[in-house]
């Protein structure tokens, strides 16, 4: 008879053998790969942050607008500022896909509509400021750019990251 439970992943005194949950069913992150990509990640935002800039504000002089100031005014961003917001929202989609790998269930859905939610957030944001409807567009525009390019590769490699 204990043939018999040795064959199904049973063990002779009735445990569950191989069918036990283990610590080795928790998803192991490669955190260098993880961050090396995040670390490309913001190189890339902080591109696509520069050349938005340049191309909206050099090519078609139009402004991209900034959150306003304490007191309310508009305040318009160069290529370097959001360049540096790239890479700021960059290291944070990171550090939270990090977090979301070890703990959530499904953690690249919840990364994905967090990173989703955050995009759709900038992008809507020029449209409460009383601008131009010129500068709201290509703001939103910028920002939805940028948003889709940090989700998309932020996303690619914490899923390597997993993998590895």
């Amino acid at each position: 008879m204990s043939s018999y439970y040795g064959s199904d992943g049973y063990e002779s005194h009735g445990g569950y053998g191989d069918y036990r949950h283990s610590d080795s069913a928790k998803p192991h992150v490669n955190a260098g790969t993880l961050w090396a990509g995040g670390a490309a990640t913001a190189l890339v935002a902080a591109l696509v942050g520069v050349v938005a800039t340049l191309v909206v504000t050099g090519v078609f002089d139009i402004p991209v607008i900034a959150p306003a100031t304490a007191d309310g005014a508009v305040d318009y961003i160069g290529a370097v500022w959001l360049a540096g917001f790239g890479v700021v929202g960059s290291l944070l989609a990171t550090a939270l896909a990090h977090l979301l790998l070890l703990v959530a269930p499904r953690p690249m859905a919840f990364l994905g509509w967090i990173v989703g939610l955050v995009t759709v957030v900038f992008a809507v944001w020029p449209f409460t400021i009383a601008v131009d409807i010129e500068v709201q567009v290509a703001s939103a525009l910028v920002y939805v750019v940028m948003g889709i390019a940090i989700g998309s590769l932020v996303t690619g490699m914490a899923t390597k990251a997993l993998d590895d």
